[in-house]
């Protein structure tokens, strides 16, 4: 009897046909990326379920749910959906230390498996931006630092200088808490058109949106110059006064203006007040290039005036070039254009006297034919031998020779 239970025992137990419908049910399940401190869901699902038991376990295999029981005692999963083709369990207030592979379970023989992956997000904190220098000089280079800590994975920075995107150069630190701390450099030439430009530290991470620096730049440069005519407003004539202002601009403010004459000394009763420089009583020595000159503390620039002094009141000399950009009291706008009697003058004089040629080739022409006239009467009439002849040659005559002629005596 004994042998017989033992040969049984040894025989393999048939397949049931619950067996074979198990082998046809489909488990599954999805990954799941979560920021740190916000709820993760993790669902089991399956299919064709033969009522066989669905558990949850941890990356540890400790049991979180079996069916709709939960084993562990962390109060923070919580069951949201229990049927016979699904176990869904949320995990609230996520940490990094629930980062791992979870394990959906349906208890078959052999038990089958789907595995969830939790993936936790960490975003960096506020981006920290910094420059080499807090002020900087056109033409020269500056360097700005941009860094975001603490972030998982890793965050990416971009640059942008108002409109305009800017290539840094970034490099990546892992700590030994798994965060990263993400640093980025640029470096570029500055104008005095970037003085008070944005320049924007871009943060971009999968945990957080619109996360940036903002840096305005600070650029020095040397000033800007204009001299400005505040009097007269036309031409300057002799007798006239002057009155110019030099406007400059610059940053740092020019702290000093200085009005010069080039080449030459600035009349002795001219008044310098400040940006002003007044001249009364011009005359024609004063004729000359006055020049505005402003200096700060990164350069200095100029401006030049080119003063000409016409005769009072209606002599006009003839413009000489004026350089580019060079103010000139020659050019005053709506000054009245004068008439050049001695071009007029001479005008009248070259036709006046092809008018008296004319009048002398004329005279004697008629001069020298004067007296001298011809007719037909007498033609032929020349050579005749005496008065008859000539009558009869002369044309004009009686060529009918039967005419009959009566002579007197």
């Amino acid at each position: 009897m004994s042998f017989l239970c033992f040969f049984f025992f040894l025989l393999p137990a048939p397949r049931s046909p619950a067996r074979r419908e198990v082998e046809g049910q489909n488990l599954g399940t999805d990954n799941v990326s979560v920021i740190e401190g916000e709820t993760a869901t993790i669902s089991c699902r399956v299919k064709n379920n033969d009522d066989s038991v669905i558990q949850l376990l941890n990356p540890n295999r400790q049991t979180i749910y079996f069916r709709d029981l939960r084993p562990l005692k962390d109060s923070r999963f919580q069951l949201v959906n229990f049927s016979d083709n699904e176990l869904r369990v949320s995990l609230s207030n996520v940490s990094l230390s629930d980062e791992g592979r979870y394990v959906c379970q349906v208890y078959t023989d052999p038990p089958q498996e789907a595995y969830a992956d939790i993936t936790v997000l960490v975003p960096p904190g506020s981006p920290i931006i910094e420059s080499r220098e807090d002020v900087v000089s056109e033409g020269n280079e500056t360097e700005l630092t941009c860094t975001a800590m603490g972030s998982k994975p890793a965050a990416s920075i971009r640059w942008m200088k108002g409109e305009q995107e800017l290539t840094g150069e970034m490099t990546i630190e892992e700590n030994y808490d798994r965060m990263f701390t993400v640093t980025s450099r640029v470096k570029f030439p500055v104008t005095k058109e970037d003085d008070g430009m944005p320049v924007d530290c871009i943060i971009e991470h999968p945990a957080v949106k619109d996360l940036q620096a903002q840096r305005h730049l600070e650029v020095l440069y040397k000033p800007e110059v204009k001299i400005v005519v505040t009097y007269p407003e036309g031409l300057t004539r002799e007798g006239d006064n002057l009155d110019l202002t030099c406007i400059a601009e610059g940053k740092p403010h020019p702290h000093q203006i200085n009005w010069l004459r080039v080449e030459e000394d600035v009349p002795a009763h001219a008044v310098v007040t400040g940006s002003d420089l007044y001249i009364e009583n011009l005359n024609k020595s004063y004729n000359g290039t006055y020049r505005c000159v402003a200096s700060n503390a990164v350069g200095e620039a100029y401006d030049d005036y080119v003063l000409y002094v016409y005769d009072a009141p209606t002599t006009t000399p003839t413009p000489t070039t004026n350089p580019d950009n060079t103010q000139d009291s020659r050019a005053g706008e709506g000054a009245p254009q004068k008439i050049d009697h001695a071009v007029i003058g001479g005008v009248v004089a070259v036709v006046m006297f092809a008018i008296l040629c004319a009048l002398i080739v004329l005279g004697r022409y008629f001069a020298r034919h004067k007296g001298t006239y011809f007719t037909h009467e007498a033609k032929g009439a020349d050579d005749a031998a005496d008065a008859d002849t000539a009558i009869i040659n002369a044309e004009g005559g009686h060529s009918n020779t039967d005419e009959k002629k009566e002579y007197y005596i």
